[in-house]
């Protein structure tokens, strides 16, 4: 029995640390090739200037997937009719799923643009099927364009968007994909919207980075990118079955031979969600997808012509988020491990425990390193965050080994949106979660098990726990304050205005 109980500890513990490890081959990668990261840009332009003129710049449409975002829909439309693009060959395709204000707003915003001069078409299917995968799919059927560029309803592309991005579609007609790079808008909001952007600069710049740069696959990140109908139709079109029809779609093109551009210095800002159930319910959404992405695709993978280390990378990249199950389950045996486990023990010298040590510090790298690289004025402010990316990461585990369990046994659900802010407030649904319960139950499991190691002295398993022990607390605290929050809020709207 010990054996047994020791080795479903071991197996998911060095299951983590290799993934933990793999940050550490991206950061190789990415060091390897990084004269690409600033280069690449500059080397687009004056390749296009070589060869081609502003005349040979394709009609492109500009499609914005709206569900419900009164608060920051009309952003978005005006930012993207003032991107500069030749006369004529720039059009707009607002794909309208909404059942609320927004669509009257919509249709205002669209009449204004047009009177003055821009090419604004709303499109509104008559059911929501495939959710934004449905409303892309069904915005291409409109047009006749050949390029496709995509913004979810938070972002504020720049001006020269499509001036920077669309000559590498032209130099290289083998690109199917141009990915640029997500900014923040409301950064400095909170501790969580903090580790948001550390976590996203940390894919955006060296994850990203890494994987362009050195022929591995990428993943296009559902918004701030331009796609080539070609390699849409050659991958099979936008599917619907996944929660991730941009990790999805991305990896089946470059399986049928089209290449994924990244930009690294096109920055398009946008929202981090600032409420800590709207987060789960991102993270919720991007793991659950990931998830069915690898159960689709992986064997695909695995069975292609691509690199064997091109194929290792597909799997940490599709997979990713096992490490929260694994967190759970590592959490949840470490209690019984120590007190009936006796004749098995981890080494306390040697090579496993330095693997250990680079494991817990790579992911403080892999997210750090980008703020230097990033932010040369404000970095050592920034990454006084990074111990929120821990534990945040162990508080989110709960949430996240659902959607992984229901991913694994094929259970569907719906796209659930992000609320976005804009310059409003936004309204969250006020509602206590089972996670929210489960999440404040396993941080007083931790808790239990920290107060039994001091009592017998058990001081190395306190820092892992203690770590979980704050994320899980704070998580459920955090989840729960949001819905009071809500709830006090409805509450005074409801009240009678004084006389």
């Amino acid at each position: 029995m010990e054996a047994v109980l020791f080795a479903a500890h071991l197996v998911p513990t060095l299951v983590l640390l290799a993934f933990a490890l793999n940050l550490y081959v991206l950061m190789f990668f990415w060091f390897l090739n990084r004269k690409h990261r600033h280069r690449r840009v500059d080397a687009v332009k004056r390749e296009f200037e070589a060869r081609f003129s502003m005349d040979d710049l394709p009609p492109v449409v500009t499609q914005i997937p709206v569900y419900n975002e009164y608060n920051v829909v009309e952003r978005v439309m005006r930012a993207v009719a003032a991107m500069e693009y030749p006369a004529g060959r720039h059009s707009i395709q607002v794909l309208d799923d909404s059942n609320d204000e927004s669509c009257a707003l919509i249709d205002r915003v669209a009449g204004e643009l047009r009177a003055q001069g821009h090419d604004v078409q709303v499109v509104r299917r008559p059911t929501r099927e495939g959710y934004k995968a449905g409303a892309l799919k069904y915005g291409m059927t409109q047009t006749a364009a050949d390029f496709f560029a995509i913004f979810d309803a938070d972002f504020i592309p720049p001006r020269d968007f499509l001036l920077q991005t669309m000559p590498a579609m032209v130099i290289n007609d083998k690109t199917g994909l141009v990915q640029a790079r997500w900014g923040h808008l409301n950064r400095e909001h909170s501790p969580i919207t903090h580790a948001e952007a550390l976590g996203l600069d940390g894919h955006f710049t060296l994850d990203q980075g890494a994987r362009s740069y050195s022929g591995l696959f990428m993943n296009f990140n559902g918004t701030a990118g331009v796609w080539r109908r070609q390699a849409i139709d050659a991958a099979g079109g936008w599917h619907a079955d996944t929660l991730t029809e941009d990790l999805d779609l991305s990896y089946r093109a470059q399986l049928a031979g089209w290449k994924c551009e990244f930009l690294f210095d096109v920055v398009v800002p946008a929202e981090l969600p600032e409420n800590m159930n709207a987060l789960k319910a991102q993270q919720f959404r991007w793991a659950k997808g990931s998830i069915q992405t690898a159960i689709k695709l992986l064997p695909t993978v695995f069975r292609s012509n691509f690199s064997l280390i091109a194929k290792i990378q597909a799997f940490f990249q599709m997979c990713g988020y096992l490490v929260h199950p694994l967190i759970l389950w590592v959490v949840l045996l470490s209690f019984p491990y120590s007190i009936f486990v006796t004749h098995y023990r981890y080494p306390t010298s040697g090579l496993l425990p330095f693997l250990f040590l680079l494991g817990t510090l790579a992911p403080y790298l892999i997210y750090g390193i980008p703020q230097i690289l990033l932010y040369r004025r404000t970095w050592y402010k920034n990454i006084l965050y990074l111990p929120m990316i821990t534990i945040f990461g162990a508080g989110i585990a709960v949430s996240n080994t659902r959607a992984v369990l229901e991913a694994v046994m094929g259970k569907t659900s719906a796209f659930i949106r992000t609320p976005k802010s804009g310059d409003k407030p936004v309204k969250y649904k006020a509602r206590i979660s089972r996670m929210t319960v489960l999440e404040a139950l396993a941080g007083a499991y931790c808790v239990g098990a920290i107060l039994y190691y001091l009592e017998v002295d058990k001081f190395a398993a306190v820092s892992y726990m203690a770590i979980c022990a704050t994320g899980f607390i704070l998580v459920a605290a955090l989840s729960l304050w949001h819905v009071i929050a809500t709830l006090r809020e409805q509450w005074n709207e409801d009240q009678p205005e004084a006389t």
